[in-house]
């Protein structure tokens, strides 16, 4: 069995390790689905209607569903962190380290675990948007391109959060890491047009990572001009997918790696 074999059992060792803990420890999921949901009744419940008037009187869960389903990823990255710095608090890195595993198999578990998790959530706070009167209007193309869209942002977002989770001192600190990343949808085209901000804000909303990704996938849901958003929105995710990788790699090899044998013990 070559070496990239064993790498890749390894990881799915670990990844089905990451889900088990998943099952039985769920409120982690829950929350970073709880947000998102929040936001969708607050903003399209009660602020709906003054917001949707704003925007030319068109619907406006519409508008916004396309930012608060990217919210869900991003709730998901707080997970991961957590997830990440509770194994560190534990001690089952160090102990991860000693063992005859791939090194990249844990972090990949965690990753590839979590990323799954996030979609699960994405799913979810989709069907509650349609449940609230979210009508897209995709094929069955544009469907398969805002849902692989997605999992890339998710794949990057991950990355760098499982990097926070690992730099992190404490599990509070590795919570409050990505909070940012959480909150800079707010700030983005997500919630109302950029124009209707006041300049200093409406440069950095048009020019932040989210606002592209964002008017990517309303017009792949909703049909709006999508226009070079794609592109810029490939870009960045391109862009933060490696580097959240070398981060989070970097700090998980600050120990010299042991040698590895031919087995995996159990874990």
């Amino acid at each position: 069995m070559s070496a990239r074999s064993y790498a890749v059992r390894d990881s799915v060792t670990m990844l089905r390790r990451n889900l088990r803990h998943a099952l039985r420890y769920p409120t982690l999921t829950l929350t970073s689905l709880l947000i998102p949901v929040l936001i969708l009744l607050l903003f399209v419940g009660v602020y709906g209607e003054a917001l949707g008037a704003g925007i030319g009187g068109a619907s406006y869960i519409a508008f916004v569903a396309p930012a608060i389903i990217l919210m869900a990823a991003t709730s998901g990255s707080v997970s991961t962190a957590v997830s990440v710095a509770l194994d560190m608090s534990e001690g089952i890195i160090n102990r991860f380290r000693t063992m005859p595993i791939a090194r990249a198999s844990v972090l990949t578990g965690h990753v590839v675990g979590s990323v799954i998790q996030t979609l699960i959530s994405i799913g979810l706070l989709i069907g509650v948007a349609l449940l609230m009167g979210f009508r897209p209007t995709a094929d069955a193309v544009e469907w398969v391109a805002a849902i692989g869209l997605l999992a890339l942002v998710t794949f990057a977002l991950t990355w760098l959060s499982a990097g926070a989770g690992l730099a992190a001192k404490s599990v509070e600190a590795a919570s409050n890491l990505p909070t940012p990343v959480v909150l800079l949808p707010l700030i983005s085209s997500g919630f109302v047009p950029t124009e209707s901000m006041p300049a200093g804000v409406a440069w950095f909303a048009e020019h932040q990572p989210f606002t592209p990704i964002i008017e990517t996938l309303r017009g792949l849901l909703t049909g709006t001009p999508i226009g070079n958003d794609a592109v810029v929105a490939l870009a960045w995710c391109l862009a933060l997918s490696p580097a959240g990788y070398l981060w989070a790699r970097a700090a998980f090899n600050r120990d010299p790696a042991p040698s590895r044998p031919r087995t995996l013990a159990r874990v």
